[in-house]
Formats: C-alpha cells, sequence, structure tokens
C-alpha cells in the first residue's frame, strides 16, 4: 500500500473510529453506573418523559431542516449555510438534556427489544455525531464522507423520535 493510500484511508478511519470509540464509551457508561431514577424537570411539563419527547420532536424537525439545508448546499446555494450551521447546533443542543436524564436517570436499558433498539441508537447518534464533527474539521477527507455521516447522524435522530417519541405519544397522547 503507497503512502498516499495509506494517508487516504486515515482520512476515513480516524473519525470512523473516534466516533466509534465515543459511542461504545456512552454505551459502558450507561451500562455500569447505577442510574438515578431521577432528572431535573422542567416547569409546565407534566413529567420529564413529556420534556424528552418535545425535545426529541423538536430535534427531529430540526434534523428535516438539516437535510434540506444540506441538499440545498450540495446543489450550490450557499446562502443556507448560516441555517445549516445554526439548526445542527440547535438539533444537538435540544438533545443534551435528554441524554443527560437517559444516561444519568435511566442508564443503558435492554429490557426489552425497543427500549434496546433505543439505547443502541443513542449512543450511535453521539458517535456519528463525533464522526461528524471531525469530518467538517479535515479538507482532506473524500467527497462522500460527509453526506454518508451526516445521513448516518440523521437516522440515527429518526430512529430515536421513532423509539421514544412517537411511541410516548401513542401510548399517552400528544398532551399530558
Amino acid at each position: 500500500m503507497s503512502t498516499a493510500q495509506v494517508q487516504k484511508a486515515t482520512t476515513i478511519a480516524v473519525p470512523l473510529s473516534v466516533g466509534a470509540a465515543a459511542a461504545v464509551a456512552l454505551g459502558v457508561y450507561g451500562r455500569v453506573h447505577d442510574p438515578a431514577g431521577v432528572a431535573i424537570n422542567i416547569a409546565g411539563f407534566s413529567s420529564f418523559q413529556s420534556v424528552k419527547t418535545w425535545l426529541a420532536t423538536l430535534a427531529a424537525v430540526l434534523g428535516l431542516v438539516q437535510v434540506a439545508s444540506a441538499y440545498a448546499l450540495y446543489h450550490g446555494r450557499p446562502q443556507v449555510a448560516p441555517l445549516h450551521r445554526w439548526s445542527g447546533r440547535a438539533a444537538v443542543a435540544v438533545t443534551l438534556p435528554v441524554v443527560a436524564h437517559c444516561l444519568y436517570a435511566l442508564g443503558f436499558q435492554y429490557g426489552e427489544p425497543r427500549v434496546l433498539i433505543h439505547s443502541l441508537l443513542g449512543c450511535f447518534f453521539y458517535g456519528a455525531f463525533v464522526a461528524k464533527m471531525l469530518t467538517l474539521s479535515r479538507t482532506d477527507t473524500p467527497k462522500w464522507l460527509l453526506p454518508v455521516v451526516g445521513g448516518a447522524l440523521f437516522t440515527a435522530l429518526i430512529g430515536l423520535w421513532l423509539t421514544s417519541a412517537l411511541w410516548f405519544f401513542t401510548t399517552f397522547g400528544v398532551i399530558r
């Protein structure tokens, strides 16, 4: 293998490996620490489950903005770049209280399939986020890597929404 091939492989392997390590670390932490069962509630909501549900819904909507603005960027519309950056920042920001609650209060659970899938997707989401941020900061990555990692991030977010917010809405209703 030539030096150029090794360097090209490294530009792909490093962000993906660090992202995978972040996902595994979150899963291990969530599994080995004793879940507190308690989290901070936010005024105006009946439970932290409601808060998590609505924050996850907001993150999913912002994720859709991310996909639409990424599509526009790749098709020569640089004026949407600020929308893309800020909707991404906001999407991740609204997931932080959710992940803090999930990891601290609940931990990594696997008692039923929906919960196991949700736990795996949560770890994968933040691993994909780390990989995307590392891919963004490099100028030598292949052009296809960023959309693939971004697509994985969006897919994980929608999977998380389906296994949490949609489940909550169909089980308890939209207003609780």
